[in-house]
């Protein structure tokens, strides 16, 4: 098969009409272990060929993987078909043309970026030392390591060209006490394992089963709540998720303004809060054009090759923008703000880490990891879950004992008018969305009133 990028030009080349061509080739590779003994490791790689076509404002798309070189006008001819055969689209605008290329077409000529299992060796040796002392205290540790690069091209009949090599690596570690009936959960993100320490999870980990040794029962209500990064960042990044123009616009969402129009410029916390997303994030770095596979509410196949910029989602406690495309911005009355594929929460001056926080807890909840989301009431953001792997109660600055887990209720707009203290941000992954979405910064928060509307029964 030939590079992505002269698929790309083949595929251009043979078009009769506006077209945008999409080539990925990713890598993955994966240690997995459980009861403290690696079970499996292995390498993987895929290629993906996406061409959609334009014909009369309809957009015709097909994806399909492995294509080898004598199919690739067949993926362009189905695409013109279901151009032909399609509606207009109402999202259909000109297709991006040279003007965008700038620094996204300097590497274009390169070979794909490529990961191995070489890049898990100095994690792997870490691992198998850490693995070794859990034995030895009484620990089990179960999970998984995994790095993926994908290399996208992307190129246009108007002339764009652009490229960009994404990493994307984590770590999901779960400690069990020798007799299965205590477990605690921690996660990280990073670009190349050079910044995790296995062993400091596996510290934390310890502290959070020895926590758990003794039991305490607590009815459902509302509780004073210490979140760490990790659980914060599920419920911050499903608000960014609905956070969206088109819908806001269309008066489906918490971000609706009653009697028409988006929230847009209220008050969503009365502390001076910050969400945004910049490509450019170090450490964090994502996509800086637009790669849009298929169209949705607030994504079209139209914009690709178009800047993403560095965006303000909340400032200053105050909603300052939604994500949207040309078409949705312009349904919503809104400057086009096209989604990063990156979150980060802070309050300016914040110092506190979990630690200080937990020392000035006089009684609440330390919740640790959320489970099984779901929303309930788009108009609120009202999301619905369990609590997993740690709930503990806090009692005169010390942790004193772990708690039964909870079903809670909660909005995280409404959470962010109940924060009471922010902490220093930090990278984290999100334990429920990090298979799709691990580039995030945020720190650990104080909510007053956090919502544990039952008492489950999960271990």
């Amino acid at each position: 098969m030939s590079a992505p990028q002269e698929t790309i030009e083949r595929a251009l080349a043979c078009a009769r009409g506006d077209t945008i061509a999409i080539a990925d080739e990713k890598s993955t590779a994966n240690l997995r272990w459980a009861g403290n003994t690696l079970t499996t490791n292995g390498v993987s790689t895929t290629r993906q060929l996406t061409v959609i076509a334009v014909a009369k404002g309809c957009a015709g798309v097909v994806s399909r993987a492995g294509v080898r070189d004598d199919q690739i006008e067949d993926v362009v001819r189905a695409a013109e078909k279901a151009a032909a055969d399609g509606t207009p689209a109402e999202d259909a605008a000109p297709i991006t043309g040279a003007e965008h290329n700038g620094l996204f077409s300097e590497k274009w000529d390169l070979a794909p970026a490529t990961t191995d299992i070489g890049i898990l060796q100095g994690f792997a040796t870490a691992l198998g030392e850490t693995l070794r002392e859990a034995r030895a205290a009484g620990r089990k540790l179960y999970g998984f390591a995994e790095h993926e690069m994908t290399s996208t091209f992307v190129g246009t009949s108007a002339g764009f060209r652009g490229r960009h090599d994404q990493p994307a690596g984590r770590v999901e570690l779960n400690a069990k006490s020798d007799d299965m009936t205590r477990s605690a959960w921690a996660g990280v993100s990073t670009r190349d394992f050079s910044d995790v320490d296995v062993a400091g999870m596996d510290t934390s980990l310890a502290e959070r089963l020895d926590w758990a040794k003794r039991s305490v029962s607590l009815p459902a209500g509302r509780y004073e709540t210490l979140m760490p990064p990790a659980a914060a960042a599920d419920l911050l990044t499903y608000l960014y998720w609905t956070a969206g123009a088109k819908a806001a616009a269309e008066g489906r969402t918490v971000f609706s303004k009653a009697g028409g129009g988006t929230r847009v410029g209220e008050r969503l916390s009365a502390l001076p809060v910050t969400l945004s997303s910049d490509p450019a994030l170090p450490g964090l770095q994502s996509a800086p054009f637009v790669i849009a596979h298929t169209s949705g509410q607030d994504r079209s196949v139209f914009d690709n090759g178009l800047p993403v910029a560095a965006t303000s989602w909340i400032s200053g406690g105050d909603l300052c923008a939604l994500h949207s495309s040309r078409y949705s911005a312009s349904l919503a009355g809104l400057s086009a703000t096209q989604a990063v594929d990156n979150l980060s929460f802070s309050l300016p001056g914040a110092s506190a880490t979990l630690p200080d926080m937990i020392a000035s807890t006089q009684r609440g909840l330390l919740l640790t990891c959320l489970w099984y989301i779901c929303d309930v009431d788009p108009q609120t953001l009202l999301l619905t879950g369990l609590t997993r792997d740690g709930v503990y109660l806090v009692e005169n600055g010390e942790v004193t004992g772990a708690v039964n887990n909870f079903r809670f209720n909660e909005s995280p707009v409404g959470m962010l008018s109940r924060l009471a203290e922010v902490g220093v941000t930090e990278r984290t992954l999100p334990r429920e969305w990090g298979d799709y979405f691990n580039r995030a910064q945020i720190p650990p928060i104080r909510v007053e009133g956090f919502n544990m509307s039952s008492v489950s029964q999960a271990n």
